[in-house]
């Protein structure tokens, strides 16, 4: 929440000419940046709007919380109203959804998706089911709001616009939580607020919703046999929601007649790309219809078969890897999901596949041929390894080559690190994949960050918070031990092969078997016995946890004004000696960008490296 007063006040603050900047203050302090000038220029102009509606409908006391941040994203609703109910005398909250449109046009046969003309052809999601979701997530993640979820509706006001421009929006259903009214309709939307909101203060209500527990956010391997057998247990919120309508779309299409299109959805760490992946699985499941899951990660494979297909072998299969399609029928499946296609390779072919299938072909034809309805979500800075190649750019050029459509949809929310996108901006800048350079921490009350002088800190604080929290930890670290991986049954314990000084763990495992109460790699994430054990990039890409821990060793180390990256620290043998050095160093930062971005509450960091230690203390406040 960027703002908080009264409507009067709201309103005299933008008579005064001080409210835009007040915002914007806040929001530099919220996000470490300033906001766009289309930003600023909608709350100059918007919230006038709301605020003399309110004032008009003689609701001065009504509580106004602008720019409200969703629990657990960086989601953020235009503006929410608190108030008391005229009839009930409850608490009463309404989410108002703002838009300067002055025209757009519902998708035909796609009510949930529109065409605004200032946005060009790309489709944005239908402002009464924008609202409607926010609604829906706030019953979902807001503990104020479980007793009373009665107490919620929402409002798009579309301000400029008339019936005549945007009354084909109304082809999407319209219930409490879910409503539109435009400027010709400004009486009724007066009314609308009156049938909600008694003239009374809302500040007692703003403080009961601000005081709400926040509910634990719903992990992405918890919820997924549920989410693949029985019912969507996720709200997808704006961009997601249209990266899942556009899917469904485009399987109607083809299934109408010789339709084939290509999507693909990128987005940053906890932007939401598994959980759009599970949920349109889910949907074409329960419908019937053919479709598959795949990624290039064996770890995520294996425990997705594992957690959504318990019991269910036919769930099971769904599960597949990248190179499974390598003689598959063209358009034999309707839909394709390719996960993690930032690890696409050029080729399918390994040392093991047969000689009659080396045909050189690209990896992500291979994949286009597969399915009606091709999907890649991907996220091009978590490339990790030499000749991993899915990037956008690389999908279109491919669908282009076939004379394909190929639709695109950037996710710019954040679901994990606690919803905070100033947390990610900040590990982005401080690897130097974005920005100028390392800046300091501004703690933002979503995620916790704390730099550690030792592993043994590091790893005392992460077992508090297991035994006294309750949360789930892991600690991670860059690939800078070696790794023994000739591990047998007469062993004692498993081998230390993470040394730091006088501390000590080893790895996760390399196999598929549990071994001396360890779990098998592709369960380290998931399984609690996994702490315990130091998780590489590999086996954590794909996953969350709680808590993260994160060793950095030498082979990324700060110098004076700048980062070093010391190929030779590096023990990981998919860089060989014909990887050039840009691709170590970029692959390098990427690998520490992962890392540091699985944690859902917090993340404990140390560097072997005493300067390094240093500058991250400088960078990041103490507890």
């Amino acid at each position: 929440m960027l703002f908080r007063e009264s409507a009067a006040s709201v309103a005299a603050r933008i008579l005064e000419g001080s409210l835009a900047l007040h915002l914007t203050e806040n929001f530099v302090h919220a996000h470490g940046r300033r906001p766009a000038d289309s930003e600023i220029r909608s709350w100059e102009r918007s919230l006038p709007a709301l605020t003399n509606a309110l004032l008009d409908a003689g609701l001065g006391d009504v509580e106004v919380l602008i720019e409200y941040t969703l629990p657990l994203t960086s989601k953020r609703a235009d503006a929410l109203l608190a108030g008391v109910h005229p009839r009930t005398g409850e608490p009463s909250y309404v989410v108002v959804e703002l838009k300067q449109w002055s025209e757009a046009h519902s998708l035909e046969d796609e009510p949930l998706l529109c065409t605004v003309p200032a946005y060009g052809k790309r489709p944005v999601l239908n402002p009464i089911e924008q609202v409607r979701g926010y609604c829906e997530y706030l019953v979902s993640f807001n503990g104020a709001l479980e007793r009373i979820p009665q107490s919620l509706a929402g409002v798009a006001f579309l301000h400029n616009a008339t019936e005549f421009g945007v009354g084909s929006l109304r082809s999407a259903p319209e219930d409490v939580r879910g409503r539109m009214y435009t400027g010709d309709q400004r009486g009724a939307f007066l009314d609308f607020l009156r049938s909600r909101l008694a003239p009374k203060s809302g500040a007692p209500a703003a403080d009961l919703l601000r005081q709400g527990k926040v509910r634990p956010s719903k992990q992405l391997m918890k919820v997924a046999a549920a989410e693949i057998r029985d019912r969507e247990q996720f709200v997808l919120l704006d961009e997601q929601r249209v990266a899942y309508e556009l899917v469904l779309s485009a399987v109607r299409k083809a299934k109408r007649g010789n339709h084939k299109q290509v999507i693909v959805v990128t987005g940053g760490p906890g932007s939401g790309k598994s959980v759009i992946a599970l949920s349109v699985l889910g949907e074409l499941y329960r419908r019937g219809v053919p479709a598959l899951h795949a990624t290039g990660s064996a770890s995520f494979t294996k425990t997705m078969r594992k957690v959504a297909g318990f019991r269910k072998p036919e769930v099971q299969k769904l599960f597949k890897y990248f190179n499974s399609f390598m003689d598959a029928e063209p358009n034999d499946l309707d839909v394709l999901i390719c996960d993690e296609a930032h690890r696409l390779r050029k080729t399918s072919a390994d040392r093991y596949t047969k000689a009659a299938l080396r045909t050189g072909r690209p990896q992500v034809a291979e994949l286009i041929d597969a399915a009606r309805v091709p999907v890649f979500l991907l996220d091009q800075h978590q490339v990790v390894r030499p000749g991993e190649m899915g990037t956008k750019e690389e999908i279109e050029r491919a669908a282009a080559e076939q004379g394909l459509d190929c639709a695109v949809v950037e996710l710019d929310s954040q679901f994990r690190c606690g919803g905070s996108d100033a947390y990610v901006k900040w590990v982005a800048a401080l690897l130097g994949l974005e920005g100028d350079g390392p800046v300091d921490w501004e703690p933002d009350g979503k995620v916790e960050l704390r730099a550690a002088d030792s592993p043994q800190e590091m790893e005392a604080f992460l077992t508090a918070r297991r035994e006294q929290d309750d949360y789930g930890a892991r600690m991670a670290a860059g690939y800078c031990w070696k790794w023994t991986t000739d591990i047998t049954l007469d062993m004692s314990e498993l081998p230390a092969d993470v040394s730091i000084g006088d501390w000590a763990r080893p790895w996760n495992l390399a196999g598929d078997r549990s071994l001396l109460g360890a779990p098998p790699a592709p369960l380290w994430a998931t399984d609690p016995a996994g702490f315990g054990q130091v998780g590489c990039v590999y086996t954590a890409q794909g996953f969350e946890y709680d808590w993260s821990g994160v060793i950095m060793g030498p082979d990324l180390v700060w110098r004076t004004d700048r980062w070093v990256v010391d190929r030779t620290a590096s023990k990981d043998p998919s860089f060989t000696k014909a990887t050039p050095d840009d691709d170590v160093d970029r692959l390098i930062r990427n690998t520490y960008k992962v890392l540091l971005t699985r944690g859902m509450v917090g993340t404990v960091v140390y560097s072997t490296d005493p300067e390094t230690r240093e500058k991250l203390r400088s960078l990041i406040p103490p507890a």
